[in-house]
């Protein structure tokens, strides 16, 4: 029997905002399979819920998707997975679920056989025209087996009147709206495209002469590839045997970075569209040391994501940087069903006070964000219970008072503390001695621009300001809050 993993349980300690999904791909290596577990591998952070990877040999596509953490699904126990994925071609997916649940039929990536051959797909984001797209589909007699949006863009493809299997994607593409890093695979070709509005990464790298995209840097340095440039928004990419062009086939947008790839979702050690993330992350402690200063003993993390934010405060203040709070790496997403008598255990099993550094202190608990803010109420007490003599909380990050629609799980917009508080409220609610968050202008420098009200928007920042830069068309009306990566269960 598989039992699937559980959707994240923002009640009782994974209270935090989750990345949907990672995507790499390699064309013309002899090891093209291996090489994708490992780039999956170091991009597992964006997603743990499932794996997938499909390559292509010798006018066959093989592919192994399994529900469970790469290192698990293509570690020596199941080593003959690994020697399934034969051929030159390959691409992969980490995959992190939202609404739609943990269906078998949504790993990708996913695989269709078109009029112009066989193609394999997989993306990170969210299109947020899906629910519409997939009603008429289904209405022209298209029949779905998944609940995945990525589907979408096959069937599309499938009844594009383009014949090479490029145009078909391109004409695809062109009928969705919303956020998307993609990678596809065919007989002939590794294909990679941005959306126009370039919210979610992707970038391409090179490897004994074999190109390379992946989500992040990070995917290029565990297998020693080196960084070529970022696949720049709306562009995309086509690899084969003869080399790479590069097409811009859709309407120019203003850039919209996700702007929270800085703050949390990209791993600390890559390089996204130029920028270290872990120097973003001290440039906004910095920020908001100079913003928030408090008169306090020592500057302590909630590990791991806001350690370097909290480095960065400790040296603008010039506070000494404690390890306060140790986190237990061991702990996966679930690991005992809580009962009501044993609840209460869901953060302390992935973090503990240092008790010896905190007694006797005031703090300054550094965060990247506050999502419902149920998990830094306990952080709060815990500390607190540890000895500290006052808890200033500080975040990385403005106050998230609105859901995200392109590829980020979040709570309704309604569970959101920012969204029904003001920063004393929610200082209240989190019962700490002061809150404070970064402003929207002061994590504007933090990444090098000039402040948000002083030019357009450089990124996507709809969670902090609800300025949503992609329409929303299969929520207009108020048909949905929340989340919409994946459509709606069929019976």
């Amino acid at each position: 029997m598989t039992v699937l993993p559980a959707m994240p349980d923002f009640e009782n300690g994974d209270d935090k905002l989750h990345e949907e999904c990672a995507v790499f791909g390699i064309f013309g290596h002899a090891d093209a399979g291996r090489l994708t577990v490992l780039g999956l591998h170091a991009l597992q952070h964006r997603g743990q819920e499932a794996s997938g990877i499909v390559t292509y040999d010798n006018g066959q596509f093989m592919a192994e998707r399994h529900t469970g953490l790469v290192g698990d699904i293509f570690g020596a126990k199941h080593a003959g997975r690994v020697e399934n994925l034969k051929g030159d071609f390959a691409i992969g997916h980490n995959r992190y679920s939202t609404a739609g649940g943990s269906r078998a039929a949504n790993i990708q990536p996913m695989f269709a056989d078109l009029a112009g051959g066989g193609i394999a797909i997989a993306h990170n984001g969210n299109l947020t025209n899906a629910r519409i797209l997939r009603e008429e589909l289904v209405r022209e007699g298209a029949i779905f087996q998944s609940t995945s949006d990525t589907e979408v863009i096959i069937h599309l493809a499938a009844r594009s009147k383009f014949g090479p299997v490029v145009n078909r994607l391109i004409d695809a593409l062109k009928q969705v709206t919303g956020a998307y890093s993609l990678v596809a695979l065919t007989s002939k070709k590794l294909i990679g495209a941005r959306d126009p509005w370039g919210v979610r990464p992707l970038v391409l790298g090179e490897l004994d002469g074999a190109p390379i995209l992946a989500s992040e840097t990070c995917a290029l340095d565990i297998i020693g590839a080196s960084f070529v440039r970022d696949v720049k928004p709306g562009e995309m990419v086509v690899c084969t045997k003869d080399g790479i062009e590069s097409f811009f086939p859709f309407n120019k947008q203003p850039h919209s970075f996700c702007v929270f790839e800085y703050i949390y979702f990209a791993r600390p050690d890559s390089m996204v569209e130029g920028r270290n993330v872990y120097e973003m992350r001290k440039r906004a402690g910095h920020e908001l040391a100079r913003e928030a200063k408090a008169d306090a003993d020592i500057v302590v993390a909630v590990p791991d994501s806001s350690i370097p934010a909290a480095l960065g405060y400790a040296e603008a203040s010039g506070l000494p940087f404690e390890l306060g709070i140790i986190r237990n790496h061991y702990v996966g997403r679930t690991f005992i069903e809580p009962t009501d008598g044993i609840r209460h255990f869901g953060v302390r099993r992935k973090h503990n006070p240092n008790r010896a550094t905190l007694k006797g202190k005031r703090v300054v608990l550094i965060d990247d964000s506050i999502v419902r803010g149920t998990t830094s109420k306990k952080i709060v007490q815990m500390v607190r219970d540890a000895g500290a003599k006052e808890v200033h909380f500080r975040v990385a990050s403005p106050p998230t008072a609105h859901s995200c629609f392109y590829g980020v799980d979040t709570p309704n917009t309604a569970d959101l503390l920012a969204h029904g508080m003001d920063v004393e409220e929610m200082r209240r609610f989190i019962e700490a001695d002061s809150l404070a968050f970064i402003s929207m202008d002061g994590l504007y420098r933090a990444m090098g621009e000039k402040g948000r009200n002083e030019r357009e928007p450089a990124f996507c920042d709809a969670c902090f300001s609800g300025a949503y830069p992609i329409t929303l068309p299969d929520i207009s009306g108020g048909k949905r809050d929340g989340q919409l990566s994946l459509l709606a269960d069929v019976a």
